[in-house]
């Protein structure tokens, strides 16, 4: 048996169950989960995973990943993917034997997916946060009842966020109090590309040191959500142009991805070493598809690419063009995405200093701690209406 992970906490619990591991891509969980840790004890409840068959009993994996921050893996034997209900019925017991023994009052349950809101019943809550990053339901695989599971959850909710101004829109007619909070940027993490001599700096450099210039560039998840005939028709377009796709391939067969001399597919890089790939593009490019799984998404790197101080170039996302549109070329279709990138590459003068200082404006006014504060204050006024509701 997993032992209880606390019986003293000094913070409310916060308790998250999220479809993205906390090891994965660096994104909006781990940037807002992390500050949120300073008020917090965050328990971060992953997807489960298939134990091996030896391993005798289902468990839970525990691991103190960072001050505040507690990461729970449940290990089943199931086969079912995700929070599945035939998972949900191993995981629920598992919990009960870990979590801290708290007031009401003193937990709070956020959820990253609806998929996994059957465990609501196994804990009593003080409030419910519902953190709608993405619209799920339009994603590869999504599960058929994701979309009844999400009304409930909204239905139960007393905060929504959601990632970008589209998803607002989308959700405000469904909760009393939805808040649009887009993703932000570490400005100090991405300006800070420059060789210094760390290991960072060395394998950056090291990863591209056989990659001639110009050099354009993509940091992500390439799943379906990537316009990969559009990647391809870049590489063909100017066999001179090296274009530097990094990030791990999800959901998409890695052998049907295109392969050209001037096309480098490097695999997931960790969040340090991002910025020193980046000191080293020269354009940076988001080649979404434009397809039911991007109608609502709002890039985070979108931010990061102007933060290290570099020109980008992206399809026409309806969320790019809506926030970022001073600094950041869209492009209707594959031949204006070229011409985009050939148009930034030589770009000079006054349009180049137009274009930086609109960047530089819209850097300056996000910030992971700036959006992490709404969030407490959100979380704050939701509890003071509980409260004044139950006098």
């Amino acid at each position: 048996m997993t032992a209880r992970l606390s019986d003293r906490m000094k913070k409310k619990t916060l308790l998250v169950f999220s479809h993205l591991r906390w090891n994965f891509v660096w994104q909006r969980p781990q940037h807002l989960l992390s500050r949120l840790a300073s008020r917090y004890d965050v328990v971060f409840v992953e997807e489960p995973l298939r134990r091996d068959e030896h391993d005798g009993h289902d468990r839970l994996d525990v691991a103190v990943v960072a001050p505040g921050i507690t990461v729970v893996t449940p290990r089943t034997s199931l086969a079912q993917w995700g929070f599945h209900d035939a998972q949900i019925a191993r995981i629920g017991p598992l919990l009960e034997g870990i979590l801290p023994r708290v007031d009401r009052s003193d937990l709070l349950v956020w959820f990253y997916t609806p998929m996994a809101l059957p465990l609501l019943d196994r804990v009593d809550a003080g409030l419910v946060v519902y953190d709608c990053m993405d619209e799920l339901s339009a994603f590869l695989g999504a599960p058929p009842e994701l979309v009844e599971r999400e009304a409930k959850l909204m239905a139960v909710a007393d905060v929504v966020l959601t990632g970008g101004p589209s998803l607002h829109e989308a959700k405000r007619h469904r909760h009393p109090n939805v808040l649009c909070l887009p993703s932000s940027v570490d400005a100090a993490h991405f300006a800070g590309g420059e060789p210094d001599g760390s290991d960072a700096a060395r394998e950056a450099e090291a990863l591209q040191a056989g990659i001639g210039r110009p050099r354009l560039g993509f940091f992500g998840v390439i799943d379906e959500r990537l316009d990969i005939a559009l990647v391809t028709r870049l590489a063909d377009s100017h066999p001179d142009w090296q274009i530097v796709m990094v990030g791990p391939v999800v959901k998409i067969d890695p052998a049907q991805l295109p392969r050209r001399d001037n096309l480098h597919w490097l695999g997931q890089r960790s969040y340090t070493l991002l910025p020193y790939l980046l000191h080293g593009w020269d354009l940076c490019i988001l080649p979404f598809a434009l397809n039911a799984s991007t109608r609502f998404i709002s890039p985070t790197k979108t931010l990061e690419y102007m933060a290290a101080g570099k020109p980008v170039v992206s399809t026409a996302v309806r969320d790019v063009a809506w926030l970022y549109g001073e600094a950041v070329v869209s492009a209707a279709d594959h031949d204006a995405f070229v011409g985009a990138c050939e148009q930034l590459l030589g770009e000079k003068g006054d349009a180049r200093r137009k274009r930086e200082a609109a960047a530089a404006m819209l850097v300056s006014r996000s910030s992971w701690d700036g959006t992490a504060k709404s969030v407490a204050e959100a979380i704050d006024a939701a509890e003071r209406t509980r409260v004044a509701a139950a006098a």
